[in-house]
């Protein structure tokens, strides 16, 4: 039972009277305290003795041993070492001589080559010891060229300072000096009334609306009026021209806005792959396409998809009203015209119309009849063995690239292509059929997802990709399936995507022409062969890595620099030592850059360098002297 404890009255007053006289004793003490430290404190500080300066004090100041601060790094790289001094790189800039140098494609060196199928326009590059270890000036009085679309009629003459192309074309609306510019009326030989109304023409002849045709190459372009005038439509073509006396045309394409190489047919294949383009054109581009058996028809054959479109205008198309006017007799132009026409039957295209001056003939969309036929056509046979798809100085053969078998007449050999816009995201047929080793149709989605946030990512660091129209000319220099340029789709801007060869890499190249975008070969341990100053951007995942030991990292830097414009961007993706060694270079190149963190965050060795190469030219003095 539980006991119930009651306290008295008495009690309980002692209590509380004890509570009070402890609260009012401490009130007292704080108080008195209180009032004694501002007594001190109005007396001054108290002197307290401390003994560290004491002892200080008693210590001679040159008997303590004095230690330099040393904040220098103590991890260097494995292939460093403290004791030697490296020192630090130094490109000055090349002679003004140099503004519009094309390694590859130098007229002084191909001199030296054969003639004979123009082999002596064809890419021939300088020996190691013959790279220039100096930056190629822009000329002087340069500016940045104007934005799409404005860059489709104008460009500035300071930055391609020819006029001869404007004086030898004048009555065809190539195109025109107007003060410190020049202006493209989008006219051509074959064209006066101007791309537009010709491909006008084209397109009541063949569907160029419905997103069937996409890619496009143009076979000696000028200065690319016909590809300028499809990207309104949706095509995306590849230009190419040597660089020959029509001087800079390939330049002023560029200038423009407008995807374009050095380039020509001559001995060696054309730098993409196979079934690679929706259409092919010539028009007057002046190559033989009767002679040599047929070689150059069978590389366009290689490179056109099947039920892929070749237009042809101008010689030796209509010669009957013209033939007085190209001042060629009319049995030398119908022999020409007899001889495409049986190579063309030998390949097994159909001709589907003539019309005025055009024609057009389309390539069968499988082999299975093409085969059969060759009891009748003896030549050309087809090609047993070399790879269809390898295309760097590669030589041209005289036989047909056969098509993938397909097992019913209705099939397209190596599979049907949706239509743009969805071909951009469909799985490509060389990855659904399983005929790239290592490539599955997951890994082509999940690639895809990662450059749209990888993009995402870049376009919150460098606020001018995020603005639009700021680039227009990308380059992308280890495209692998094409998602850095599917990711930027959308933006008025085009991307060349190039594929490296001779790095033990997937050929993937075939991927992307068919997701609907274009792209070349390239060893990165050549020079492009483009121009200086082509594009706005460059892009370079991994490529330095992709080179070691193949070749200089400052020679594949300085090749960046030639074909980068002054305030142009460079992106570059790599392990953070060799981006280190970078930095270091692109220091003396006259580039700003900086290291930032993998999209991921700090703890990936993989970080990003953003770079911007600073505004210069050549010296007005130097190049006033050049011009005496």
């Amino acid at each position: 039972m539980a006991v119930t404890r009651n306290l008295s009255p008495i009690t309980l007053f002692n209590t509380k009277n004890s509570n009070l006289y402890s609260l009012t004793l401490l009130a007292i003490l704080c108080t008195t305290f209180y009032f004694i430290g501002i007594w001190q404190h109005s007396l001054g500080p108290i002197p307290i003795p401390n003994p560290t300066v004491a002892v200080l004090s008693s210590a001679p100041c040159k008997s303590l041993p004095t230690t330099q601060l040393d904040f220098m790094p103590h991890h260097l790289p494995l292939d460093s070492s403290p004791s030697t001094a490296v020192p630090a790189p130094h490109f000055p800039p090349c002679d003004p001589s140099f503004s519009e140098y094309t390694p590859c494609e130098d007229a002084r060196r191909s001199l030296k080559f054969d003639r004979d199928m123009l082999i002596y326009r064809q890419r021939h590059c300088p020996e190691k010891e013959e790279l220039l270890k100096c930056r190629i000036p822009a000329p002087y009085g340069y500016k940045v060229p104007f934005r799409w679309p404005k860059s489709r009629e104008f460009a500035w003459f300071a930055n391609a300072p020819h006029k001869e192309l404007a004086v030898e074309k004048k009555n065809q609306n190539w195109i025109k000096v107007e003060g410190d510019r020049f202006r493209f009326p989008g006219g051509g030989t074959m064209f006066p009334r101007g791309a537009d109304a010709y491909i006008d023409d084209i397109d009541k002849l063949i569907n160029l609306k419905d997103g069937s045709i996409r890619t496009a190459i143009d076979t000696g372009c000028g200065v690319a009026s016909w590809g300028a005038y499809l990207l309104s439509r949706n095509i995306l073509a590849v230009s190419f021209a040597p660089r020959d006396t029509h001087v800079s045309q390939v330049q002023f394409a560029l200038e423009r806005g407008v995807p374009a190489l050095i380039g020509v047919i001559a001995s060696i294949r054309l730098p993409y792959p196979s079934r690679a383009f929706d259409m092919a054109h010539c028009s007057r581009c002046l190559i033989p396409w009767g002679t040599y058996d047929g070689i150059y028809l069978i590389e366009v054959d290689r490179i056109l998809r099947p039920g892929g479109y070749w237009i042809l205008s101008g010689p030796p198309i209509n010669w009957q009203n013209h033939w007085r006017g190209w001042n060629r007799t009319a049995d030398d132009l119908e022999q020409e015209q007899s001889r495409i026409e049986a190579v063309a039957k030998t390949l097994c295209w159909k001709k589907i119309v003539q019309r005025g001056d055009l024609a057009i003939w389309q390539k069968p969309s499988n082999h299975i009849h093409c085969k059969a036929n060759r009891k009748v056509f003896k030549q050309p046979k087809f090609c047993q063995s070399q790879d269809p798809d390898t295309a760097w100085y590669t030589k041209l053969d005289k036989c047909l690239t056969p098509l993938p078998e397909v097992v019913d007449i209705k099939e397209v050999a190596g599979g049907q292509l949706t239509k743009w816009p969805e071909r951009l995201n469909a799985i490509p047929p060389r990855i659904s059929s399983g005929s790239l080793t290592g490539i599955t149709e997951n890994m082509f989605v999940e690639n895809t997802e990662l450059w749209k946030k990888r993009v995402e990512y870049y376009k919150r660091i460098d606020y001018q990709l995020a603005e639009t129209g700021r680039y227009r000319n990308l380059l992308d220099m280890n495209a692998y399936l094409g998602g850095f340029a599917a990711a930027l789709v959308d933006d008025p801007l085009w991307v060349m995507n190039t594929v490296p060869v001779d790095a033990d890499r997937i050929n993937t190249l075939g991927v992307i022409y068919e997701r609907g975008l274009i792209g070349t070969y390239q060893n990165w341990c050549e020079a492009m062969s483009t121009y200086p100053r082509t594009y706005d951007f460059i892009h370079a995942d991994s490529v330095i890595s992709l080179y070691k030991d193949r070749c200089e990292m400052e020679d594949i830097l300085l090749e960046m620099d030639r074909i980068l414009r002054p305030e142009g961007s460079v992106i570059i993706r790599d392990d953070v030592d060799v981006l280190l060694k970078i930095k270091k270079i692109i220091d003396a190149m006259q580039w700003e850059g900086r290291i930032v963190d993998h999209e991921n965050g700090p703890l990936e060795r993989e970080k990003i360098l953003f770079a911007v190469k600073q505004y210069w030219t050549a010296s007005p003095a130097l190049t006033a002297k050049q011009d005496q």
